[in-house]
């Protein structure tokens, strides 16, 4: 049997599931929580069902009241952006996602497309945007719960750390005078020092996806060095792009999601280690409380393929 295959009955299995508890009435009638949206792989002028899962993303925003996305890299297709006043702004961007209920922060991670153009105008953008969050390369915000919970995001920049990008002599992916060993002690530094009650880490590759048989994919790079900080800390979420699917990996302390299929999506899935993986465009929704995690995988029809739940680590 095809791996496609696989993944379709997979994906209708979850439809099934999702059917029968509809995460999106249930979230509506809990208790309040902090509501955010994620996106990954995205920006193609609205082509291959962007301006679609635009749309599911504004409808799911307003129902939840979402307080601000996560965009986790490859913001503009293929090569970037040129400066500040490149025309893809408005055309993959401001004229993509219209709905009032997205006009709310966007934090923002590089992808490997991203650094194709010139990475540092997504930085610079922010500093005239009203919603375009990109402070520096890598970075952390917070925000609070409305039950008190705090939660600090840590947005890693992750196309520095793989060797293959810096074997191409910079012909494509432009990472020199970038510092990856700075990074991971920022990034080991800033969790120790951390006190939130939830530390959920973004990065445009994935640390582990479907390699495909009883495989396990992913990044070597980011299993060498970033993974063994994740699993120090017991860190609940690690959210990627790059591998365009919406995809669900757990192993040791983290649950590794995969939200890449803003637009354009791959032509199969590879399972491997891998429990769930669809090749629907889409996005994910999260709702967090004090004791708890969870995440709604939803396509650019307003189809709920799976939910995820994660007890807070203790």
């Amino acid at each position: 049997m095809s791996q496609t295959s696989i993944s379709r009955r997979t994906a209708l299995a979850a439809l099934g599931l999702a059917v029968a508890t509809p995460f999106s009435r249930a979230w509506a009638a809990s208790e309040p929580a902090l509501t955010f949206l994620a996106v990954g792989d995205w920006g193609r002028d609205g082509g291959f069902h962007q301006a679609d899962v635009a749309a599911r993303m504004g409808e799911t925003a307003s129902l939840i009241r979402s307080r601000f996305t996560i965009s986790v890299g490859d913001n503009f297709y293929e090569d970037g952006v040129k400066s500040v006043d490149d025309p893809i702004w408005k055309t993959s961007f401001e004229d993509v996602y219209t709905a009032p209920s997205l006009q709310t922060p966007w934090w923002v991670a590089l992808g490997n497309h991203d650094y194709h153009g010139d990475s540092q105008a997504q930085v610079d953008y922010a500093r005239t945007s009203q919603r375009w969050r990109l402070p520096s390369r890598w970075y952390s915000f917070n925000e609070t719960a409305p039950d008190g919970a705090t939660v600090e995001f840590f947005v890693l920049d992750t196309s520095p750390f793989i060797s293959a990008y810096r074997n191409d002599g910079g012909e494509k992916v432009k990472i020199e005078g970038q510092d990856p060993d700075a990074q991971l002690r920022w990034f080991e530094a800033a969790l120790a020092k951390s006190t939130a009650d939830w530390k959920l880490v973004i990065g445009h590759h994935p640390v582990y996806s479907g390699g495909g048989g009883d495989l396990v994919g992913g990044e070597a790079d980011l299993q060498e060095k970033v993974d063994p900080i994740l699993q120090r800390y017991r860190i609940p979420l690690y959210l990627n792009g790059h591998d365009h699917d919406l995809q669900h990996v757990a192993r040791g302390a983290t649950n590794y999601v995969c939200t890449g299929a803003g637009s354009k999506v791959r032509k199969d899935c590879k399972l491997g280690g891998s429990d769930f993986c669809s090749l629907q465009s889409g996005f994910t929704a999260f709702w967090l409380t004090r004791q708890e995690l969870k995440i709604a995988y939803r396509d650019y029809t307003g189809a709920e393929l799976k939910v995820v739940e994660i007890a807070r680590p203790v």
